[in-house]
C-alpha cells in the first residue's frame, strides 16, 4: 500500500473529515473510496470515448432517430 500526501484549503479538509465521520469511516477509507469512484468513472468514460471513435455516427443517429420515432408513436 502507498502513502500518498494532498494539499487541501483548511475548509475542504474539514469538510472531508466531517463527511467520513456521517458515513462511519475513516479519513483513509473515504479518500479510498472516493479514489475508486473517480477511476471507475474515468475508465468507463475512457470505454465511451473508445467505442464512440470506432461507431459508425449515420448508424447511431439513425438508432437514435429509430428511439424517437418509437417513443413518439408510444405517446400518442
Amino acid at each position: 500500500m502507498s502513502t500518498l500526501t494532498i494539499r487541501l484549503p483548511d475548509d475542504t479538509a474539514q469538510r472531508l473529515k466531517n463527511l467520513a465521520h456521517t458515513r462511519g469511516l475513516s479519513i483513509n477509507k473515504l479518500m479510498e473510496e472516493l479514489s475508486t469512484q473517480a477511476i471507475a468513472a474515468f475508465d468507463a468514460e475512457t470505454r465511451f470515448r473508445t467505442l464512440a471513435a470506432s461507431g459508425d455516427a449515420a448508424q447511431a443517429l439513425a438508432i437514435l432517430d429509430r428511439l424517437d420515432q418509437q417513443d413518439a408513436d408510444s405517446t400518442h
